[in-house]
This record gives structure tokens, sequence and C-alpha cells, in this order.
């Protein structure tokens, strides 16, 4: 399916979330939690196709490698999702106008998210669980890396919309082509926001080249202290 196909049906899916209620969104995100739980070996048969085509001393193989302890964190991180208060249709500020106008200021949801990413495929749940809880459809762009696991954990997703009859382009998942990542930062008549979820480089490049308004999400922060006497050789294996 052609990537500007993928982003018509996921526009009119977005639109379709707007009449669901908070409850069901909740009943959804829990069962969702279940089957992530009840698909572990399948989860897990397609992750290591994944790590297979990469070399185990990778930086981003502890972080593309999935196991049933996370697995079962990621559908945890579901059902915490699925308990937080429903965010949309809340009244955060109301007045009278001297004119008799009455204005308020209500959440909503932005749309249709475009969420790019690298090589964490628990990053596909995360996000759809967020998006959707907050009544969002998504557009879905991991890393090549994760190519089998993403697919897989859509799959579920997919079969869960299904089950409740809900719009399965409410989630959807471009393949890894450079030119699908310019073409989705370039769709501002279907997309109403751009997250790239990565490093610096990734992020710079959303930012550069978007049209789409985009939420930065910062890049990490961590650090490595080596001691004077420690044994860099070892340190580098």
């Amino acid at each position: 399916m052609k990537v500007q196909e993928q982003l018509q049906n996921a526009l009119i899916a977005s639109r379709k979330l707007i009449m669901l209620e908070g409850e069901m969104v909740k009943e959804i995100l829990i069962e969702l939690a279940k089957q992530t739980r009840a698909n572990t070996d399948f989860i897990l048969q397609e992750n290591k196709k994944d790590l297979e085509r990469m070399d185990s001393k990778d930086p981003n193989y502890d972080r593309l490698k999935l196991t049933p302890d996370r697995i079962d964190g990621i559908a945890g991180d579901i059902e915490n999702v699925a308990s937080l208060p429903n965010p949309i249709g809340n009244t955060l500020k109301k007045e009278l106008r001297p004119n008799g106008l009455k204005v308020r200021k209500t959440t909503v949801p932005f749309g249709l998210i475009g969420v790019i990413y690298e090589a964490r495929p628990n990053v596909t749940l995360d996000v759809f669980a967020l998006c959707f809880k907050s009544g969002n459809a998504c557009v879905l762009k991991g890393g090549s890396d994760a190519i089998y696991s993403n697919t897989a954990i859509v799959s579920i997703i997919k079969k869960v919309l299904n089950q409740f009859e809900l719009d399965v382009n409410t989630v959807s998942l471009l393949s890894t082509d450079r030119e699908d990542t310019n073409e989705m930062l370039k769709a501002r008549e279907y997309i109403d926001l751009i997250i790239p979820r990565g490093s610096q480089g990734l992020i710079d490049f959303v930012r550069k080249n978007s049209t789409i308004p985009v939420i930065e999400t910062g890049v990490g922060v961590c650090h490595t202290y080596f001691d004077e006497l420690g044994d860099i050789e070892k340190g580098r294996e």
C-alpha cells in the first residue's frame, strides 16, 4: 500500500475516534495488554529475526532485544495508561463575555499523530497506547532494525481493534524506506503532529525537513564514568 493511501485511511480512522467513550478506550487498552502477554511467544519469535540481523556487540542490541519480563513490563505500562483519567473533553477554562457570549476551553485530540523512532520495539506499543488514550490515531515509522518486531506488534494491535469493531487503520506502520519518511514529513493535509523519538541526528533531520508541527522529545543525557585505574580494553569489550 502506498504511503498516501495509508495516510488517507489513517485520517479517516482518526475522525471516527472522536465519538469513542473513555470507558471503551480503557477496556480496549486493557484487552491490548492481555493480548500482548498472550502473544509473548509470537513477539519473541519475530524479535529473534531482528536480533539475528544485528551484531550482538552493537550498542542498539539490548534496546532491540525483548524478553518475557520486558514484554510483561510493556503490558503493565499499557494498563497504567488505561487507568489514567480521560484527558479528552475536560473544560480547562470558561467565561462569559460582556456581550453575553459564553467561551469555553476544552481538551480535544490532535487527530493524526506521526511518530518516528529507531530500534526500540517497545515504543510501538507505548506510542499507540498514549495516542489512543488521548483520542488520536497514529502513523508509526520505526527503524529497519526492528521491522519484524514492529510488524508483529502492530498486527496484535489491529487484531484487538478489529475485535472491538474499530477501524484497524487507527494504527498504521509505514515501511522503513527513507523516501516514505520524507513523504510522511511533508503530509500536512493528513498528519497534524510529528514526534521524533531517538538520536540527535534523527531529531535534527525531522525538524529540518518536516512541514508539519514537531514536538521534540529531547535526547538522552546519559554519561559513563571510567576510573583511571580501570582496564580500558576490558571496558571496550
